[in-house]
């Protein structure tokens, strides 16, 4: 059925050749997996095959024909017993599912009435029934690569190539491409397969060629997909510092309960100290002069009267005959009530940041900010 003789094939512009010396021989009737690495020469091989490139060296023999005596006139006739499905579905986009199946008898000059009957019976074969009036972009990934594959199979092929047919399918969409391709090996039909899926050919069984720098490595009957310590791999990082993150958020949990339980406008032991805002001095006219001890020009918790509010040495000292002494004067009233420092007369509010909202700069106290009565998210 195929016959590659002593195959070498050079690309121009290219030193190494991507095949070198390729031998192998496939029966009627099978199943075969081409694998190996990218740039191996499974695609150079089925080009051959498809008389789409000509071998530098040696010979290609399909369905009996030595293609390098095949004219590029006879190309498209010797083409009709060759189905060929690519990865990237190659669809006529303004064309319906049963328009693009038809196009290629119409090219070939099939009778209306062979594509009448033709098309419908390859979309069954397919499962395609019922979406022969649908537009390719009406489809899923799948079902476009089953109107491929029933492109390429409504001409009857003895020969079908499949070149990824699964590259660019989900794991579900992928297994039923390869049934599908299973059960036309199973009506007769040979079938070539280049893929990196190690899992369907392991699970397959069948004919394995292997391929390494255009070499023909291993030819094994009933193989699996060998070395896969070349293929692409998806691990899960390890996110680093994780248990120190998380012993911070425990300890912003305790913090945050503890503010929310606290009694008292302004607890010094849970507001921090740069959350209040430092005490404005009161006018020496208004007040008169101010003692200067430790005590006193230590910030305090509690809030003190404003300048405005405080009463002044007229209306403080008691109504007696003999004069209040200064320390009488620069005693504030007892607040009835919090008061915000400064001008304004409302409660100031205990906010506790979100810590759920916070960046890991934020927890770990690393964050740029200009303000620091601001707590929020970074950016």
């Amino acid at each position: 059925m195929i016959r590659f003789e002593n195959v070498t094939k050079r690309y121009r512009g290219t030193t190494k050749p991507a095949l070198n010396a390729v031998d192998f021989e496939v029966q009627r009737g099978e199943f075969v997996f081409l694998v190996g690495a990218s740039g191996s020469g499974k695609s150079s091989c089925l080009q051959l095959i498809l008389r789409a490139e000509t071998p530098s060296e040696g010979r290609v023999v399909v369905l009996g024909r030595d293609l390098r005596t095949l004219s590029n006139r006879k190309v498209p006739y010797f083409r009709r017993h060759i189905g060929s499905v690519f990865q990237d579905f190659r669809l006529l986009p303004n064309k319906t599912v049963a328009q693009n199946v038809a196009f290629t008898l119409q090219v070939t000059g099939a009778s209306r009435g062979f594509i009448q009957q033709a098309v419908p019976e390859v979309l069954a074969l397919v499962g395609l029934d019922g979406k022969q009036k649908r537009l390719p972009h009406e489809l899923s990934g799948g079902e476009q690569q089953r109107v491929a594959i029933a492109r390429a199979l409504v001409n009857r092929p003895q020969v079908l190539l499949a070149d990824e047919p699964t590259g660019n399918l989900d794991p579900g969409t992928s297994i039923d491409i390869m049934q599908l391709l299973a059960r036309i090996n199973a009506g007769g039909t040979t079938v070539v397969m280049a893929t990196h899926e190690a899992g369907f050919v392991d699970q397959m069984q069948r004919r394995v060629i292997e391929l390494k720098g255009g070499e023909i490595i291993r030819d094994e009957r009933r193989g699996g997909y060998g070395d896969t310590s070349g293929l692409p791999r998806l691990a899960p990082e390890v996110e680093r510092g994780a248990a120190a993150v998380a012993a911070l958020t425990a300890v912003l949990e305790v913090q945050r309960e503890v503010a929310h339980g606290a009694t008292g406008p302004l607890d010094a032991a849970v507001v921090p100290a740069h959350v209040v805002p430092a005490p404005t001095p009161a006018p020496a006219a208004a007040a008169g002069p101010r003692p200067t001890s430790a005590a006193d020009a230590r910030p305090s918790a509690e809030p003190r009267p404003s300048a405005e509010d405080r009463p002044s040495a007229e209306t403080a000292a008691p109504r007696t005959t003999r004069p209040a002494p200064a320390s009488d004067a620069q005693r504030p009233e007892p607040a009835a009530e919090p008061r915000e420092i400064g001008t304004s007369t409302r409660s100031i509010p205990v906010t506790t940041p979100d810590v759920d909202a916070l960046g890991l700069a934020d927890r770990l106290g690393l964050g740029d900010r200009k303000n620091r009565d601001e707590v929020g998210p970074t950016s």
